[in-house]
């Protein structure tokens, strides 16, 4: 990878409000997250998914990216498992307003590796990958000079959860019924009504 100016990356993300960015619409989610289950079910007849948007380096910094938010675990897949970089690239591609925030947000990410450990965020080891990202993760805390770094990861934890939670596998998660008939409402559960400390009006 071609080494990146840090200068030129502020310049990027300095050029659009990076928060901004990232706001779509009820609509653009569900027709990003068709294109991206049409993704999935190509993969999974061997035909590999092709960014729009993204190189192929951005490309896989993504898909690692994406998996340190949302990491497989006991209860569900991953965020790549959901198809969440498919749905981000078509979410950007679609949307030119968003591609210099996604663009300059993942070149500050290499800048920033490449300035503390002189080599990109991919290459970088599990225990480096952390320090940035523990530095970014937290607006409270951020450090002086960081802010624009904060600023992104914000918004691409967002995009990410959005991507993860609006997909089968993402609702599943969060035992999300939907909306189910009911034949009778008994009204809040006791253990519920307990931790809420209330309790309802003896009749």
């Amino acid at each position: 990878m071609t080494h990146i100016n840090r200068r030129e990356v502020l310049q990027l993300l300095a050029s659009a409000p990076v928060a901004a960015g990232f706001v779509w619409t009820e609509a653009e989610a569900a027709h990003a997250h068709g294109l991206a289950q049409a993704a999935r079910e190509a993969a999974g007849a061997g035909t590999a998914f092709v960014p729009k948007f993204f190189t192929a380096h951005e490309y896989e910094t993504v898909r690692v990216l994406v998996d340190l938010i949302i990491p497989r675990d006991g209860r569900s897949g991953s965020a790549t498992d959901a198809g969440v970089p498919e749905f981000m690239d078509f979410i950007v591609a679609d949307q030119p307003a968003r591609q210099t925030a996604m663009r300059g947000g993942l070149a500050w990410l290499d800048v920033e590796c490449q300035k503390r450990f002189d080599k990109t965020f991919l290459d970088c080891a599990a225990a480096e990958r952390t320090a940035v990202l523990d530095d970014i993760a937290w607006p409270q805390r951020v450090k002086p000079g960081l802010s624009h770094g904060t600023a992104f990861f914000s918004s691409f934890r967002d995009l990410t959860a959005t991507g993860f939670w609006t997909t089968k596998m993402g609702m599943e998660d969060l035992q999300y019924l939907g909306n189910k008939y009911v034949a009778e409402w008994k009204g809040c559960p006791d253990e519920a009504l307990k931790q809420l400390g209330v309790r309802y009006p003896a009749e």
